[in-house]
This record gives C-alpha cells, sequence and structure tokens, in this order.
C-alpha cells in the first residue's frame, strides 16, 4: 500500500534525511489536541516513520542527530521504525512499550488487537492517548489497518 505525502510532508522529510542522512518514509503532524485536550500542555509533534533497521543512526549518539532535526524544525519528533509486516509495524509505532503480540483481525473492518504487558499500558496510551492515536493512523495509512485495540 503506497502512502501519499502532502508537501509539508515532503518538506519535513527532505529536512529530515539532510539532518540525519538517513531516509524517512513518513511524516503526520500531530497537534497538541489532537487527542481532545485542547489545554494539553505538549507541544505539536512530528512523528516519522525511518527506514528498517536504520532508527539508532536516526537519533544519533546520546540523541544527538534527532535532537538537530528538532531544532531545525522546532518542534519535538518520535520516530517509529519501519517494518515490512503489519504486525511488527504496530509494535514499532507503539514502542517502547513491550508489546507480546499483535493479532490483525479482518471480520468486516481490519483491528490489530494486541497485547501489551500490563505495567506498558501507560506507554502505548501515551500522553493524552498521542501515542496510540499516532499508531492508529500509521497503520491505516501503511496497512489499512481501521483501528488498534489494547488487550
Amino acid at each position: 500500500m503506497g502512502v501519499t505525502l502532502d508537501d509539508d510532508a515532503r518538506q519535513y522529510l527532505a529536512a529530515f534525511e539532510d539532518v540525519t542522512g538517513v531516509d524517512g518514509k513518513d511524516c503526520i503532524r500531530q497537534a497538541a489536541d489532537d487527542a481532545g485536550d485542547a489545554d494539553a500542555a505538549d507541544d505539536d509533534r512530528l512523528v516519522v516513520v525511518v527506514s528498517s533497521g536504520r532508527l539508532g543512526e536516526a537519533i544519533g549518539p546520546d540523541g544527538r542527530t534527532v535532537k538537530q532535526f528538532e531544532d531545525r524544525v522546532d518542534a519535538s519528533v518520535r520516530l517509529v521504525e519501519d517494518a515490512d509486516d503489519p504486525e511488527t509495524f504496530v509494535a514499532n509505532a507503539l514502542a517502547p512499550a513491550a508489546v507480546y503480540n499483535v493479532t490483525i483481525s479482518e471480520n468486516g473492518d481490519t483491528v490489530a488487537y494486541v497485547e501489551v504487558a500490563t505495567e506498558d499500558r501507560g506507554v502505548a496510551i501515551g500522553s493524552n492517548g498521542r501515542t496510540i492515536e499516532a499508531a492508529r493512523r500509521l497503520a491505516k495509512r501503511h496497512f489499512d489497518i481501521e483501528d488498534i485495540q489494547l488487550l
């Protein structure tokens, strides 16, 4: 499934590749109030899907490379490693939460059911639901998955 990038996403990815030397596959912008909290203390952030196997290179030593990119775009950045299969992609999108298993169900809508360690549910959901919402948007864009449900 091909991902269609808007002009802003293409510009962010070009800047990302310029700063990090790593190919970005996708980029979405999350407004601080995307999860329904208009008074959210978090700033807008970019979620960048990085080529498989190159996440460490994109982060850089002590996070310096991704920090340079954050400074350039004046936004916080979350990186997600790309994957060839939907199960791995969903697990990567919810990292650093400990994901035990991802099952894709195709009964009408395509839904990813994710088994997450109890102590990591909050990590998988993220502040104001931002992590799971980003994972849902990316899973829809890359694998046509309608929803992600935590078990």
